[in-house]
């Protein structure tokens, strides 16, 4: 039988290159709910193509165009926020591919548990934000997380066959980002141009942007440890220019696995809907021959100062994280718009970590609150920043 997926942010790097997958294997997915944030042009494209029972527009002022576009055909039109929980726990959705971009993706996330669906995640600021509470829900819903993420995808796959084995230390692998081994002084002087350059992978413009300040890398840092069940120090990030290994597990043997690839998101996609099984496809293969040297270098956490607040807000759990990555989201959409600096973007970040009150044991609620009031304070901060930056330029 067909498996039934919604693909929540389908319009998206990852929801995208997920329909590529589901066109390259016609006869096991059936994709029966489709959302997008404000792409309403591509979502009725692709609604067309697929023909789901279901698409969301979050953004409502666009409800009118997706519905007067969509009127000759059988297809739920819903718009707003709230549309995408009840699409995340539509009765009819097997598995749910939650590809949204920020916070916005946990209450879906959390619906589509509470409803006893498997969920694929792409959308790492769930576990960021609310760890604890998410996976106490997957363990009492009896559901599968399974990770999108090529680093966590990788790891994942390095750990079947090894539940009698127990982890001694994960490795997250980084590429390093546009500005691998660049100064202080360097990076003092440079735009989103260039921040959005990355060498190894094709993705949206706020995860590139996480990329190059190593913010990605410290999120997956938090996402791991709630993933994985593995404490700080069982974690390390290594850069790895090439992008080829995509992480590794050190079990207490001191044994290493690791998985390797060419850096394509579509293999974590289509393993991720497809588990626990592995099905042939076309993509490129990996030649050892093309990459006779894969190296490894320490992650400058002095530099990359993001790394370094993501480590911080792990140790400290509560709602920190959930401070750090709302902090972020503002931080990188004001520096994409040219109003903040790069460097300046993790100063805002640790002083909206300083700032906004410490929850040790938050709620869903309270997490969405702490989200609300970071947010106002990393703008503010944006906004004093903004006047000191054009003023500098």
């Amino acid at each position: 039988m067909k498996k039934q997926i919604a693909i929540l942010g389908s319009t998206g790097s990852i929801g995208t290159q997920a329909l590529d997958v589901a066109r390259a294997h016609p006869g096991r997915f059936d994709i029966q709910v489709i959302t997008a944030a404000t792409n309403a042009k591509l979502l009725v494209q692709q609604a067309l193509e697929f023909h789901p029972h279901t698409v969301v527009i979050a953004d409502e002022g666009k409800y009118a165009e997706v519905k007067e576009a969509l009127s000759g055909v059988p297809i739920r039109v819903l718009a707003g926020h709230a549309a995408l929980e009840e699409a995340a726990s539509d009765p009819a959705i097997d598995l749910v591919l939650n590809a949204l971009v920020g916070s916005v993706g946990l209450r879906p996330t959390v619906a589509a548990i509470n409803a006893g669906k498997d969920v694929a995640l792409a959308n790492k600021e769930t576990l960021v934000v609310a760890g604890e509470l998410v996976m106490d829900l997957v363990r009492r819903n009896g559901v599968k997380l399974l990770p999108v993420d090529s680093e966590h995808s990788a790891i994942f796959q390095c750990l079947a066959g090894e539940s009698e084995n127990r982890i001694e230390k994960i490795y997250l692998t980084a590429s390093g980002g546009p500005f691998r081994g660049r100064s202080k002084e360097y990076l003092a002087a440079v735009g989103p141009e260039q921040a959005l350059r990355h060498p190894n992978w094709v993705m949206g413009a706020k995860i590139t942007v996480d990329s190059a300040t190593l913010m990605n890398k410290g999120l997956e840092v938090i996402e791991a440890k709630w993933l994985f069940g593995l404490e700080m120090r069982q974690i390390d990030v290594i850069v790895h220019p090439q992008s080829i290994v995509h992480s590794l597990v050190q079990f207490e043997d001191g044994s290493i696995k690791a998985q390797l690839g060419l850096p394509d998101m579509k293999l974590p996609i289509q393993y991720a809907l497809t588990y626990p099984s592995r099905i042939k496809n076309s993509l490129k293969r990996f030649n050892f021959m093309d990459f006779p040297d894969l190296t490894f270098e320490q992650a400058d956490r002095d530099t990359f100062r993001n790394l370094a607040l993501a480590f911080e807000a792990l140790e400290a759990k509560g709602n920190m994280p959930c401070i750090l990555n709302a902090a972020n989201e503002v931080v990188v959409a004001a520096f994409l718009k040219s109003e903040v600096g790069f460097l300046q973007m993790s100063d805002i970040i640790e002083e909206t970590m300083q700032t906004v009150a410490y929850h040790a044991a938050p709620s869903l609620d309270s997490y969405t609150e702490t989200d609300r009031i970071s947010r106002e304070v990393a703008r503010e901060l944006v906004t004093k920043s903004k006047k000191i930056y054009q003023v500098a330029k």
